[in-house]
C-alpha cells in the first residue's frame, strides 16, 4: 500500500546575455526575457539579422524551447551557439541540461564538464552535472558536485535539495530532512522541499510531520500532483478513505495519468467494495505512460490488485467490514487507547512475505472500529523508520491508558534476545543482528508509560530467514540461534502475545491473512470478551485452523482488579 515515490527534478538555469546593438534593443530585451510570448520570434529576428552568427540569440531561443519541453529544437539551438562560440560556457551548460532531460546521461556529463572547464565558478553547471552523475548511479561524484556548488554559493537551494534527494535515496533520512530544512530556511516558498521532506518524514514513521509538509506543499503548489498523492497515501494507510479519495482525485485532476495516484485511488475503491471502479483505475495505471520514478511500483501493484480481485476471497471483504462497523462501544469511553500497527512484507534481502501488510491493515481497521482513538498503520519499514515509529509511539503512550503494538513480519531470537526484522536488514553473521534488527525490548519500552494496559502482539514467529546464510562468530559461538522467538517475562501490567509459542513457528496460511491475524480480528469484535480470555480463544481457534500445528501463547500479567475489553458487553 505504501507508495514508494522517489522524486526527480531536473532544473534548467538559463541566463540571458544581451549584446550591445542599439538598432535591435527591443528584440534583445524580449529575447533575453524568459517566458515572454514573443521571445522565440524576437530571437529568430536577431539570428536572421546577424546572418546566423548571434550565439546569444541561439542560446536564448534554445532556452525558451527547453522551457516549453521541445528539447530537440533546444539542443539544436544550443549546438549552434557553441559552434559559433566554442568558449560559450552557458550554452554548453544549457545543452547538457537539455540532454539530461532527454536521459542522454553520458552526453550530458560531457557537455557539463566542458562548461565547468570554461567557468569553474558556475554553481548551476556543477549542480546539473551532479544530477547527471546521480542519474548514472555515481553518487560519490554527484555529492562532490553538489558540495562544490554550495561552496560557491552557500544559499544555492537547488544543490541542497538535490543533496537531500541523494541522501534519501541511500535511506539516510536524517540527513535528507536536514537538507530539505535548509532549503526551506533559504526559501520558505519552495513547495518541492516541503513535499520531499514529507516523504522522508513518512519513511521514518513521522506521519504527522509528513502530513503537515504535504499540506504546505499543496498550499504552495496547488497544481501539484505529487503532494496530493503523497498525503492521500497516508490517509489511505490510516483508513481515512474519504480524505484519501479526495486527495487522489485532486492529484489526478492535475495529472490524469499519474500511475501511483490511479493505483492508490483504486485501492480506496477496493476498500469501499466498489470493485468495478477499482478495476478501472488499476487498468488505467497499466495503460498510462511511465512518467514518474514510482512507475514500477505502480505497475506491479496494479497487476497484484487485479489478480487479487479475480480471487473469489476478495468478495468477503465488504461483508467483513460491515460486520465490524456494527460493534458496540469500548468498555470505557474515558479510556485513551492508542495502537501502532506494523506489517513488514517487502523484504529486500530475503524472500518477501505475502500476508503481513494485509494482516496489519486488517488489524488496524478493526482497532479503529473498536474504539481506539489513534491507530498508526505502517508497512514495509526499514530500520530507521521502525525505530522512529517506536520513538513517536513512546511519546504518545505517556498520556494513554492502553498502548498496543501489533507487528507482523519476520522475527528471530539470538542468544535469548528477540528481534524484529526490518525490511532492509542484512544479516550475514550473528554479530550483525543487534545492528540490523530492532530488539523486542525497544518495543516494550515504547509502550511502558501507558497507565493501564500495555499489549504487544507479535505475529513474527516465522522461521529464521537468514539461517542458511548466517555465520557463527568464534567469539559468539555460545549464542543460540533458534526457531521462532524466545520466552519472555514482561513486567506486571504488560501482556505479550506470540502467534506461536516460544521456540515454535507461526504460519502464513493459504488465505489472504495469517491464521493468527484472522483469529485475533474475529475475536476482537466479540462484545464482552475480556482480553485474557480473548487470547485463550484465539489460541484455540488457531490450533483448530492449523490442525494443532501452531499454538499462540501469552506472556506476562495484567491487574486482576479490573477487566479489559476491546468491545464492551451489552
Amino acid at each position: 500500500m505504501r507508495n514508494r515515490i522517489a522524486l526527480v527534478f531536473s532544473f534548467f538555469f538559463f541566463t540571458s546575455l544581451a549584446a550591445a546593438d542599439p538598432a535591435a534593443a527591443d528584440d534583445r530585451t524580449i529575447c533575453a526575457q524568459r517566458g515572454h510570448d514573443d521571445r522565440i520570434a524576437a530571437c529568430s529576428r536577431l539570428i536572421a539579422k546577424s546572418g546566423g552568427r548571434d550565439a546569444v540569440a541561439f542560446d536564448n531561443r534554445g532556452a525558451e524551447y527547453g522551457d516549453k519541453g521541445d528539447y530537440d529544437r533546444a539542443i539544436s539551438d544550443f549546438s549552434e551557439a557553441v559552434r559559433i562560440d566554442p568558449k560559450y560556457a552557458l550554452a554548453w551548460q544549457h545543452r547538457g541540461a537539455a540532454l539530461l532531460r532527454r536521459n542522454e546521461v553520458d552526453r550530458a556529463i560531457a557537455d557539463l564538464t566542458q562548461s565547468i572547464r570554461l567557468d569553474a565558478n558556475n554553481p548551476n553547471a556543477l549542480n546539473d552535472r551532479g544530477m547527471a552523475y546521480a542519474a548514472a548511479g555515481d553518487s560519490e561524484r554527484a555529492l562532490s558536485d553538489y558540495n562544490a556548488a554550495i561552496r560557491i554559493n552557500p544559499r544555492f537551494k537547488f544543490a541542497y535539495f538535490n543533496r537531500g534527494r541523494l541522501y534519501a535515496g541511500k535511506g539516510d533520512h536524517t540527513r535528507a530532512i536536514a537538507e530539505y530544512s535548509e532549503v526551506i530556511r533559504i526559501d520558505p516558498t519552495y513547495g518541492y522541499a516541503f513535499n520531499n521532506r514529507g516523504l522522508s518524514y513518512r519513511d521514518t514513521g513521522q506521519s504527522e510531520r509528513a502530513m503537515a509538509d504535504f499540506s504546505e506543499a499543496i498550499r504552495l503548489l496547488p497544481r501539484t500532483t505529487l503532494a496530493y498523492n503523497n498525503r492521500g497515501d497516508i490517509y489511505l494507510l490510516q483508513g481515512r478513505y474519504d480524505q484519501a479519495l479526495a486527495d487522489f482525485n485532486d492529484s489526478l485532476r492535475n495529472d490524469p495519468q499519474h500511475q501511483s495516484a490511479l493505483v492508490n485511488r483504486g485501492m480506496v475503491f477496493e476498500k469501499l467494495g466498489e470493485v468495478a471502479k477499482a478495476r478501472a483505475d488499476f487498468n488505467a495505471a497499466l495503460a498510462a505512460p511511465q512518467k514518474y520514478d514510482s512507475a514500477k511500483w505502480a505497475m506491479d501493484k496494479a497487476r497484484e490488485r487485479l489478480a487479487a480481485l479475480d480471487d473469489t476471497s476478495i468478495k468477503t471483504v465488504p461483508a467483513t467490514t460491515t460486520s465490524v462497523i456494527a460493534l458496540p462501544g469500548p468498555s470505557s469511553r474515558n479510556d485513551r487507547r492508542i495502537a501502532l500497527v506494523v506489517g513488514n512484507s517487502a523484504y529486500e534481502n530475503v524472500a518477501a512475505l505475502a500476508n503481513p501488510a494485509r494482516d496489519a491493515a486488517l488489524v488496524a481497521e478493526t482497532l479503529r472500529l473498536t474504539g481506539f482513538e489513534s491507530v498508526t498503520l505502517l508497512t514495509d519499514l526499514r530500520k530507521d523508520a521502525l525505530t522512529a515509529a517506536l520513538r513517536d509511539f513512546a511519546r504518545q503512550a505517556e498520556i494513554a491508558d492502553w498502548a498496543m503494538v501489533y507487528y507482523a513480519g519476520h522475527g528471530m531470537e539470538v542468544g535469548g534476545v528477540n528481534y524484529l526484522i526490518p525490511i532492509d536488514a542484512k544479516i550475514a553473521s550473528d554479530r550483525d543482528v543487534s545492528f540490523e534488527a530492532v530488539a523486542l525490548d525497544q518495543v516494550l519500552n515504547a509502550a511502558e508509560r501507558a497507565k493501564r494496559l500495555r499489549l504487544i502482539v507479535l505475529d513474527a514467529c516465522r522461521d529464521n530467514p537468514f539461517a542458511n546464510q548466517m555465520k557463527r562468530t568464534m567469539t559468539l559461538a555460545s549464542r543460540s540461534v533458534s526457531r521462532g522467538l524466545a520466552a519472555i517475562e514482561p513486567e506486571a501490567g504488560t501482556l505479550v502475545v506470540y502467534a506461536a509459542k516460544d521456540g515454535e513457528m507461526a504460519l502464513d496460511g493459504e488465505g489472504r491473512n495469517s491464521p493468527f491475524a484472522t483469529a485475533f480480528v474475529n475475536n476482537m469484535r466479540k462484545p464482552g470478551l475480556e482480553v485474557r480470555r480473548l487470547f485463550d480463544v484465539v489460541r484455540d481457534d488457531v490450533m483448530e485452523a492449523t490442525n494443532r500445528a501452531q499454538k499462540p501463547f501469552s506472556y506476562g500479567s495484567v491487574s486482576g482488579r479490573q477487566d479489559f475489553y476491546f468491545v464492551a458487553g451489552k
